[in-house]
């Protein structure tokens, strides 16, 4: 299934890449891969992330081994990022 990224998650992986190139460069190559990966495992199982418990059509699936979520929905035609959430900042998205 196809992955859209929305225009809020959009700007949250400019803090993802900032993070990685300013605060933390020795993890950046890692988290990428970690994001490529989950990003496959996602369009092969829409359903991966658990649901979220602010809003049912809503669901989160953690990035391994970095502070980031994706937060999603799944639509009939694919799968929309909301948010690519630091999770350190709680469950506020």
């Amino acid at each position: 299934m196809r992955i859209v990224f929305l225009e809020e998650a959009a700007q949250d992986i400019q803090w993802f890449r900032f993070y990685y190139r300013s605060i933390f460069p020795e993890g950046s190559a890692k988290a990428r891969a970690h994001l490529k990966a989950i990003q496959d495992t996602l369009a092969a199982n829409p359903y991966a992330g658990d649901p979220s418990n602010i809003r049912k059509d809503i669901r989160e699936l953690t990035i391994p081994r970095t502070p980031f979520a994706l937060i999603y929905r799944v639509t009939p035609h694919q799968i929309e990022i909301l948010r690519f959430w630091d999770i350190r900042q709680g469950s506020g998205y």
